[in-house]
């Protein structure tokens, strides 16, 4: 049996951008799709702190070190620059596996959207 489960997170970031006029996605700093273990093109799931909003889109890679976190296309209009959101991928795994599998889960500075280790 395969089982979906929570594959990476990266919790408490801060919008930069919201680019309406653009085919669709979610750009990320390419620092924090590694630190993440996430890569261009993922299904995410998207969560804004501040309003609830949850949403679905896959990742476009940003620009290393310049904390982009922007939405774009029509989830755009579901978040403010300024927002709050964590950004969660998942994976099917066998069910056995799933139940040692850990996460990949980062805690960014959300004022810079950088992060340390």
């Amino acid at each position: 049996m395969q089982i979906q489960v929570l594959k990476s997170k990266i919790h408490r970031v801060t919008i930069t951008q919201a680019e309406l006029n653009y085919i669709g996605s979610i750009t990320i700093d390419e620092d924090l799709m590694d630190a993440a273990n996430m890569i261009e093109g993922e299904k995410v799931q998207v969560v804004n702190v501040n309003n609830g909003e949850r949403l679905e889109t896959y990742i476009i890679t940003g620009p290393r070190k310049s904390g982009v976190i922007c939405l774009n296309g029509p989830a755009a209009r579901l978040v403010s620059v300024g927002d709050i959101v964590i950004v969660i991928s998942y994976a099917l795994m066998d069910f056995e596996k799933a139940k040692t599998f850990k996460p990949t889960i980062i805690f960014p500075d959300s004022q810079t959207n950088t992060y340390i280790p």
